[in-house]
């Protein structure tokens, strides 16, 4: 349940209320007494004679019962847009944010050249798979912790924030070394033994929708995450699983402009994995901006066809450039991290 307080005055005998019912009070500190998550299991009795109590207090402005499925994710408890820290790039509540990068860290030569790419296209994250789970085992899964190096280096030389892929509850402290956002792919949406491992690592996390996920489902997977203690969540709509081999998926920005209505999180598109072709890439990337959503996150490489992984939904350095170039002409400005260092010239590919 949510409990709105009448003043600060109210939170300590509200967390107390809470914990001798066996619940746990979100945030546990006076430092934001407005809105009072307690959260846990009680049965239906007991949490209507807890509701009561409270609602009985002088120091208690309002008691909702039920904020859903997902308490911490719900704008009941956060009804402004959350703002999501990674490294010095904001996320949410303001302007969108451009992530771009390879899914695939191949090699310094092609990383570094996305990378600085990425910089001068005014992306503010750098995406980039070090570990890939892919559906064939022959398929190339990744530089493994070479990849994540590679992607340290990456965000030296251009100051750019790193978003990467965590696959499993056991790789969760090597990743979070290096990234500056933890991806919870769509396959591990609901691997709720890695959610709590990435939630309690205490940074942000991107977490994609499962193909086939419910918005219900998908909120109550970023309820683990928040639960667990991440920072922060950024919720990303990758397209669901449909019937049409036109495309790979089908995007669903409905979905994803429904689902910022339910909830405070910053909501983000993928139109590489939502389409899987690269001539549709730029327009539904556009779509998604003009729609309102919180930012984009699109596959580059500097010779798609050449790419180990996903090459035909990966645009190339020049469509890079030219998708932030239309999105100016749109009248967006891309949030960029506050404190960007100089990029130094790479050679290799994209030169």
């Amino acid at each position: 349940m949510i409990v709105v307080l009448v003043g600060p005055s109210g939170f300590p005998p509200v967390r107390a209320l809470a914990r001798r019912a066996g619940l746990r009070c979100v945030p546990d500190s006076a430092d934001e007494p407005h809105r009072l998550a307690l959260v846990g299991a009680l049965s239906s009795a007991d949490r209507d004679e807890l509701a009561a109590a409270l609602e009985a207090r002088p120091d208690v402005a309002e008691v909702i019962r039920d904020p859903g499925s997902a308490p911490l994710a719900s704008r009941h408890f956060r009804p402004e847009p959350s703002v999501v820290a990674v490294g010095t790039l904001s996320i949410g509540g303001g302007a969108p944010v451009l992530a771009a990068g390879p899914c695939a860290v191949e090699s310094r030569e092609q990383l570094m050249a996305v990378a600085e790419a990425a910089a001068r296209a005014g992306a503010g994250l750098l995406r980039g798979g070090a570990f890939k789970p892919r559906t064939s085992p022959y398929a190339f899964q990744g530089l493994g912790p070479e990849g994540l190096r590679l992607l340290a280096e990456a965000r030296r030389q251009t100051g750019l924030p790193v978003a990467t892929e965590v696959l499993a509850a056991e790789q969760v402290d090597l990743v979070a070394e290096v990234a500056d956002l933890l991806q919870i792919g769509a396959r591990n949406m609901q691997n709720y033994a890695l959610l709590a491992a990435a939630g309690a690592a205490g940074k942000p996390v991107l977490l994609k929708r499962g193909l086939g996920a419910t918005l219900d489902e998908w909120l109550m997977a970023a309820e683990y995450l928040l639960a667990s203690g991440a920072s922060g969540v950024v919720l990303c709509e990758r397209g669901l699983r449909h019937f049409d081999p036109q495309t790979r998926n089908i995007l669903d920005l409905a979905g994803a402009l429904a689902v910022k209505s339910l909830t405070h999180l910053p909501v983000i598109a993928d139109p590489s994995h939502a389409t899987g072709r690269r001539d549709l890439v730029a327009p539904m990337a556009l779509a998604a901006l003009a729609a309102g959503l919180d930012g984009v996150i699109v596959e580059v490489h500097p010779d798609p066809d050449r790419a180990l992984s996903d090459g035909a939904q990966s645009i190339d350095l020049a469509a890079l450039a030219d998708l932030a170039q239309r999105a100016a002409a749109m009248g967006v400005s891309f949030a960029t991290p506050s404190v960007r260092r100089p990029s130094a010239s790479v050679e290799g590919w994209g030169r």
